[in-house]
């Protein structure tokens, strides 16, 4: 087993058959390659240097001109024009960064007046937390805790939280974790692991939250009211494109292929994209493709470098009028910053855009529309055209 090193101080040694984010990355398994090869020109793009942090894993767009940081090990830093300040917010004696544990996920609402954070607690139960927002500060006390999942390995948490278009709070759980979902959470219904959750964490009146009346399983005996879509292995990073209102989920692999799934802004929810008896457009588990598997968008094969996809933003800045309408990611392991060229929902092209971020663990969307990556070693960067 050929093993990654340059980070393993900072996220210990895991196994990549288990597909994981936070992995000393190994090639075990090679793929047949790409499952759509088409290049076309990259556009010209550097990397700029933002900021240094403690292990950048996520970022949303804050009030103002800002961006809103976490690291891992539980900070809130905020990213502004003069570079990035003291932690707003700390609870770093809360969560551990063990396995692929920390705090994974942050979000403002659409009018910056709550703050919801993502993190593992020192059990490992994955918690959502909300505060209040007063003149662009956290309230500390007014936090509460919306929804928590309890976690039965130490990896697969997922761990992304955003807004859709519709004002409601999206979240993604992994499968609970070890390797080859062992008790089958991705199909299961009853459960909320290896799942987009969607729920409204304000209109719960006496209870935490509120599931949506027109979440697809409502009402379905057996079946959790707050999923969204299911069959989803360690979906690691997720989005919506900021014109059109589109879902974009990257989903980590078992061993042999990543994937990338499109959601349309007009889907009533409900999709399941295959996992455990899939992994992207290959049968994973003896038996047949389940009749309402939504096959990915986009898939590749794992090499001497990829090894676990993160998905990242369709580009809607101003500053790289080539890359608009197309959507920007990269692999853990691989670092190398791609864009996938789209027709109607279908790609149509793949691009490299020469840049390589290291290892990056997530993608952040700034209020310009601009985009930034994250490199677990501590180095932001946003994209900027190239001198």
């Amino acid at each position: 087993m050929k093993v990654r090193t340059r980070s393993s101080a900072i996220i210990g040694t895991l196994c990549v058959v288990a597909g994981l984010a936070f992995a000393n990355a190994s090639a075990n398994e090679p793929a047949d390659g790409p499952a759509n090869s088409q290049q076309k020109a990259a556009a010209a793009v550097a990397l700029k240097e933002v900021g240094q942090a403690e292990n950048p894993a996520a970022g949303t767009a804050g009030p103002g001109d800002s961006v809103w940081i976490a690291e891992r090990p539980g900070r809130v830093r905020v990213l502004g024009p003069d570079g990035l300040g003291e932690p707003v917010l700390d609870i770093t004696d809360e969560t551990t960064i063990d396995g692929e544990r920390g705090l994974l996920g942050v979000a403002f609402d659409k009018d910056f007046a709550h703050f919801y954070i993502m993190f593992t607690d020192l059990e490992g139960t994955s918690t959502l937390d909300e505060f209040a927002v007063e003149d662009g500060k956290l309230n500390e006390d007014s936090r509460r805790t919306v929804l928590t999942q309890e976690q039965p390995f130490d990896n697969h948490n997922g761990g992304q939280i955003a807004f859709g278009p519709d004002g409601m709070l999206y979240i993604a759980l992994g499968d609970g974790g070890s390797g080859g979902d062992p008790d089958g959470n991705g199909q299961k219904l009853d459960t909320l692991l290896g799942k987009i959750l969607r729920i409204d964490p304000a209109g719960g009146g006496e209870e935490p939250y509120k599931i949506p009346d027109d979440n697809p399983f409502v009402g379905q005996e057996g079946a959790r009211g707050e999923i969204w879509s299911y069959g989803l292995r360690n979906p690691w990073r997720f989005s919506f494109d900021a014109e059109n209102g589109d879902l974009y989920i990257g989903d980590v692999g078992q061993s042999a292929w990543e994937e990338i799934d499109r959601q349309p802004a007009d889907s009533k929810g409900g999709e399941n994209y295959g996992w455990n008896q899939m992994e992207g457009n290959h049968v994973f588990r003896e038996g047949t493709e389940p009749e309402n598997h939504v096959p990915p968008m986009h898939e590749y094969g794992r090499d001497d470098l990829a090894c676990s996809v993160t998905g990242g933003f369709v580009y809607r800045g101003e500053k790289l009028p080539d890359l608009k309408g197309q959507y920007l990611f990269s692999d853990y392991c691989d670092g190398t910053v791609r864009a996938l060229q789209m027709e109607d929902g279908k790609v149509v092209g793949e691009s490299d855009l020469g840049v390589n971020g290291g290892e990056v663990v997530s993608f952040a969307q700034g209020p310009d529309k601009e985009l930034y990556v994250l490199d677990i070693g501590g180095t932001i960067s946003r994209i900027d055209p190239a001198a």
